[in-house]
């Protein structure tokens, strides 16, 4: 049954013309071209972890692949090859032509190729490995920012989170919430844009707190983010009062918007390449060379999240 499914999979994915050797050998053989840095990333989603236990098969594929492709935006590469490895409870061929349904319709949409990976038996699991390519001394990293840079991020925060807290509720769930949960975005061609602009970037996945503080802490600067500043949608202004709200998009995670810092000046560049790419970005601080992340509300009163965002073993 596991090469039925290895077919099955095989049969489905497209290639690329710098892929010498896909799906059905020990290895894919590769060609980066010429000029070009290989970025690679790799990401797990575990059900009841990363997803809903009862999420569709296509979401789920989607968003293995989103979470993925999310990591390359934040380096500024330009996506190019994926592996899969799939853990399954049983060889469901339903479930994988459903999985493939949403991974490989994103994957068309960013011209990735599936050459090659895993199948298993075991609890349901997703792991996939991402390969992207940046051209020399242009990949957006961690430790480039500087005191005095804007932070900024991209479209807006906390729906996913906002979701996730009204299915553990077990009430309703705004069908807009649960689709940025189930299907995020990865910011792409901002992260293309972005590229000899921004000083830093990361995508936020933890929690935008949480994973600012990795680019202060890598970088050895401070964080001041207005709290009110941090950009909302509709779904979530709708659905949540103003300090849920709040700790949703500062503390939520699972949005995979960009968060990056630019020097001031460099404000006119940042609208003019999130104009580019399609994709509203926001101002919502400044670094600073105190350490630490430190938020204010729009009144300048001090604000404090209960936690930073989400810790992956806390008990």
């Amino acid at each position: 049954m596991e090469f039925d499914l290895i077919a099955r999979i095989r049969d489905r994915a497209a290639s690329r013309g710098d892929v010498v050797l896909g799906i059905g050998d020990d290895a894919a053989l590769l060609q980066p071209p010429a000029g070009t840095l290989l970025v690679v990333a790799m990401d797990t989603l575990n059900s009841g972890v990363h997803f809903p236990p009862e999420t569709a098969p296509a979401d789920i594929g989607w968003k293995a692949l989103a979470v993925n492709l999310s990591d390359l935006a934040a380096m500024g590469a330009l996506p190019a090859w994926c592996t899969l490895s799939l853990s399954l409870p049983d060889a469901d061929a339903t479930f994988v032509d459903g999985f493939l349904d949403g991974f490989l319709a994103l994957a068309a949409q960013h011209d990735v190729a599936l050459v090659g990976g895993d199948t298993t038996r075991g609890p349901l699991s997703v792991c996939v490995t991402v390969h992207g390519l940046v051209e020399p001394g242009m990949a957006m990293c961690r430790d480039g920012a500087r005191v005095g840079d804007d932070i900024w991020v991209s479209g807006s925060l906390g729906d996913a989170a906002g979701a996730l807290a009204q299915w553990k509720s077990n009430g309703d769930v705004d069908a807009v919430l649960r689709a940025r949960l189930d299907r995020p975005t990865p910011r792409v061609a901002l992260g293309r844009a972005l590229r000899g602009i921004a000083s830093a970037c990361i995508d936020v996945s933890d929690g935008l707190l949480a994973d600012l503080g990795h680019v202060c802490r890598a970088s050895g600067v401070g964080a001041l983010v207005d709290v009110d500043a941090l950009p909302a949608s509709d779904a979530l202004r709708a659905t949540f009062d103003s300090e849920p709200r709040r700790q949703l998009q500062a503390t939520g995670g699972d949005d995979y918007e960009l968060c990056f810092s630019a020097p001031a000046a460099a404000q006119a560049a940042v609208l003019a390449g999130a104009l580019q790419a399609g994709v509203a970005v926001t101002r919502i601080g400044r670094l600073d060379a105190r350490g630490g992340v430190a938020t204010l509300t729009s009144a300048g009163a001090d604000w404090r999240a209960p936690t930073p965002g989400w810790q992956h073993f806390a008990a």
